[in-house]
């Protein structure tokens, strides 16, 4: 149980979704948009340029589990992040030492089954059976809650936990380190408060987390190369592979992508930043979570629809490879 209950802190604490952006004070250096924007297409990594007048957004799509041993060019990125304007990191997280202590007061209700149910009532007898395939000679799961079985079936099948660093993290990290020692300001698109996060974990029935469940059993049946597989593609800039990967449509079914509530909240904050950032002269880099840069009506298409000059690597099947 203890362990549950750490685990669900860091749902809460570290977030999936984002990290604490640190600003810096001092004003970024000027310099050429032509050179960073070409500086940052050598980077291993899905990267896309979009321009409205004298303003440009340099795009990082990141993902989570990208394996630590994985080698992928980053000096490019080092670049162009220290020649920005600004930088924009993913949403900060916000708990309090209450919201810890609800987390802790309820983490059976979150990790476990409610009343004496189990897994097999809420799942039918074909989605069970290819469940008992993948976890085979294991009945511990029985009766864990659907969203932590998920979790568990994506890292310890799909082979995230094995990845080590996560995309998302990694890219930040490269950006974070480029833009100290550059002194460019770094801003959190957004704040998600712990209190609400934890009420929607609290209260939302085992059904919630069905479609996360199903998705996460299609991610580990694939086998835990599945992380390495999609990292590949990432690295690789093959964006419409690594959206059809089931890991990839697992991680976006499940909490806090899949939440009906958040996952809207989340997509509008950063959609509002980037429309904002474009309203700055200069160059604005973002990290932004691959998927919602790339999914269907996403921000890439968006900007599409609104006949903004968007360069990249392609992001819909059918898309024309860049020059």
């Amino acid at each position: 149980m203890i362990s549950r209950i750490l685990a669900v802190s860091a749902l809460v604490l570290a977030l999936s979704f984002g990290a604490k952006a640190r600003a810096q004070d001092s004003e970024a250096p000027t310099t050429t948009v032509d050179e960073i924007v070409v500086t940052a297409r050598r980077t291993d990594a899905p990267i896309w340029e979009v321009t409205r007048g004298d303003s440009t957004l340099v795009l990082v799509g990141a993902i989570e589990g990208v394996p630590r041993d994985m080698v992928w060019r980053t000096e490019a990125l080092e670049a162009a992040a220290e020649r920005s304007q600004r930088i924009l990191f993913p949403q900060e997280g916000r708990a309090s030492f209450a919201d810890l202590g609800r987390i802790i007061w309820r983490a059976r209700t979150i990790a476990m089954l409610p009343g004496q149910t189990t897994v097999a009532d809420y799942v039918s007898a074909d989605w069970l059976a290819r469940l008992e395939a993948v976890k085979a000679g294991d009945d511990g799961w029985r009766r864990q809650g659907l969203m932590f079985l998920a979790d568990d079936l994506l890292k310890e099948h799909a082979g995230l936990r094995s990845g080590g660093v996560s995309g998302a993290g990694a890219a930040r990290a490269v950006v974070r380190r480029a833009a100290r020692k550059a002194k460019v300001p770094i801003r959190s698109i957004g704040v998600v408060r712990g209190d609400d996060l934890v009420e929607m974990l609290i209260t939302a029935p085992p059904t919630t987390h069905l479609s996360c469940l199903q998705a996460s059993i299609r991610a580990a049946e694939d086998g835990a190369g599945a992380a390495m597989a999609r990292a590949e593609a990432w690295r690789r800039r093959q964006v419409v592979e690594v959206m059809a990967m089931p890991l990839e449509q697992a991680l976006a079914q499940c909490w806090p992508w899949g939440d009906p509530a958040l996952s809207v909240q989340l997509r509008d904050q950063w959609s509002a930043a980037l429309d904002e950032a474009l309203e700055q002269p200069g160059v604005t880099l973002a990290v932004v979570p691959l998927r919602v840069l790339a999914e269907t009506d996403g921000v890439l298409d968006q900007m599409q629809v609104a006949l903004l000059d968007v360069s990249g690597p392609p992001w819909k099947a059918g898309q024309a490879p860049p020059l």
